[in-house]
């Protein structure tokens, strides 16, 4: 008893010369006896035995400081978390613990590149909420099933402005070359590497549709100052180019006669600047909306274009009825929800439209009653998003299971059925599942054997609290390659839903057996050997034993 934290400092001293303690009742040090038993051992952890002190976490493989790789110190030693478990919810920890804001997505597969030295962590499992990744479960140090091929990465928010672009010496405003801004400087993006999928980024951010072409060779002319970017390998969906997976801010050996640039499919309109104006007139061009950092083309964060810049809505007096104007404009079928408080992400910009109030019935936002374009009182966490069905929209459903609420999990999409990379799935995602299909609760979310050249689904991700599947994040566009085994549930069955064919066949298949088996047992008992009439011999039904 009394043990403390400067007993186990007094301990520590000691440790290095102190011989091995015996088992008779005195210290090794001081010789006094003591009324103990060895179920009151005391310990101690140290500072240098890797786990106490700060927990140490770094985002690695990325330009921007809130992308990329995790990586953890332990034991002095810089090592990998693998994507077993990973979803939104440990990605939310590691944000959080860095300052970043709230976490966007979590893939997995090594997204950001492979890791090298030691894989410290698998199987990590957080509610959301723990103040580091070392609180949530997770198997021992060092303990894993993994290889670098399954590093674990995160995508924050971030909350620097790393990462802004403009468009540079072009024909249009849509057109031009590359600039980003990094530490207050704006310098160019390096042609190495360079293709439409990094471009797609670019014209997204500027609002200036989609990427026509990826151009090299400093096409609009030489810039000045740092090549800030080089030898991205952008996805197509990533916020900003620092999120593109790449080498770090300036880490490069390009000069300005490689310089990257862009042409975007839009032509802005552009206010003329001798006629200045204190208040935004009504724009001339066609309204444009469009849906920013959603799981799908569908669903996003609101914003629309005013004067030749994109901004957003606020949530004030948003509502399904807006969400609907929206979905239909688009063309992306019945509105599903019409979350706000940023919950896409914060957007930049002006905050174009507040207070929004609309019948559903209108052909486009700027037709509802509102305040003029630009008044506000609002900031970008208010910013409005919808959630749309989509015009075709994917559909779910359960194969090889015993009934409706249980089997293995395939989505359509483009008219394909895709098996769900288990790499991410876990309970939160099965819970939405089973909501969605009018099940009970789940049961479990267990991942069945890969299946190699099977298309996948990959990297959805849900918080738990969404109506269907549609509305979690994964990669939408299409199918991906998984390395992990394929998604499955157990949900709880519902009163009065009846089993599935295929159940109801198994079990009458298996009562004839039996019932046929008993008959003849019956029969066989009855029998007196001797008589005329012969005993009956067994006749076995496929599949039941002698």
């Amino acid at each position: 008893s009394g043990w403390t934290r400067r007993s186990a400092a007094a301990a520590r001293r000691t440790w290095p010369s102190a011989p091995p303690a015996p088992g008779a009742a005195t210290t090794a040090t001081t010789g006094r006896t003591h009324t103990c038993h060895h179920v009151e051992d005391a310990s101690a952890i140290c500072a240098d035995s890797g786990l106490s002190g700060t927990p140490q976490v770094r985002l690695s493989g990325a330009p921007d400081r809130c992308v990329g790789r995790v990586e953890v110190l332990h034991q002095h030693v810089w090592g990998t978390v693998c994507d077993d478990t990973w979803g939104l919810r440990n990605a939310q920890v590691v944000c959080a613990h860095l300052g970043c804001g709230r976490a966007l997505r979590a893939p997995g597969g090594a997204r950001y590149g492979r890791g090298s030295g030691p894989i410290w962590l698998d199987d990590v499992t957080c509610r959301g909420d723990e103040p580091d990744l070392f609180r949530c479960d997770h198997r021992t140090w060092g303990d894993h099933n993994c290889h670098h091929g399954e590093d674990a990465g995160v995508v924050c928010a971030g909350n620097s402005s790393s990462g802004e672009v403009r468009l540079v010496a072009g024909p249009h405003l849509c057109a031009g070359r590359v600039e980003v801004l990094h530490e207050g400087r704006w310098g160019t993006v390096c042609e190495r590497g360079w293709d439409l999928r990094d471009a797609e980024v670019v014209c997204h951010q500027v609002g200036c549709g989609r990427a026509l072409e990826a151009l090299g060779g400093a096409r609009f002319g030489q810039g000045s100052g740092q090549v800030w970017l080089s030898d991205l390998t952008c996805a197509g969906l990533e916020q900003h180019l620092g999120q593109c997976p790449g080498p770090t801010w300036g880490s490069n050996t390009c000069g300005h006669n490689e310089d990257a640039g862009v042409v975007c499919a839009a032509h802005p309109f552009t206010p003329s600047p001798a006629h200045p104006s204190p208040v935004p007139p009504e724009p001339s061009e066609p309204f444009q909306v469009r849906l920013v950092d959603g799981p799908h083309r569908c669903a996003g964060r609101v914003e629309v274009s005013h004067l030749g810049r994109w901004g957003t809505v606020c949530d004030d007096s948003w509502d399904l009825s807006a969400a609907r104007v929206t979905c239909r404009h688009l063309g992306c079928g019945p509105a599903l929800s019409a979350p706000g408080r940023a919950r896409f992400g914060p957007g930049r910009g002006p905050v174009w439209l507040d207070q929004v109030r609309c019948s559903g019935e209108e052909l486009t936002l700027d037709r509802c009653q509102r305040p003029g374009w630009g008044e506000h009182d609002c900031d970008h966490g208010e910013d409005a998003g919808v959630v749309c069905a989509g015009a075709n929209p994917p559909q779910v459903r359960l194969r090889d299971g015993p009934g409706p609420c249980a089997g293995q999990v395939q989505v359509q999409l483009n008219h394909t059925w895709l098996q769900v990379c288990g790499l991410t799935w876990g309970l939160p995602e099965a819970q939405v599942l089973c909501r969605q299909l009018g099940c009970g609760p789940a049961l479990s979310a267990p991942v069945g054997p890969h299946l190699p050249g099977e298309p996948h689904l990959a990297g959805l991700t849900c918080d738990g609290s969404e109506s269907q599947l549609l509305e979690c994040f994964g990669e939408w566009v299409g199918p991906s390659t998984c390395t992990g085994g394929v998604a499955q549930v157990r949900c709880v069955m519902p009163k009065g839903v009846a089993p599935s064919c295929t159940y109801l066949v198994a079990l009458l298949v298996l009562m004839m057996s039996l019932g046929g088996a008993l008959l003849w047992l019956t029969l066989r008992a009855r029998c007196v050997p001797g008589e005329s009439r012969p005993c009956p011999t067994p006749q076995v039904s496929p599949g039941v034993p002698r």
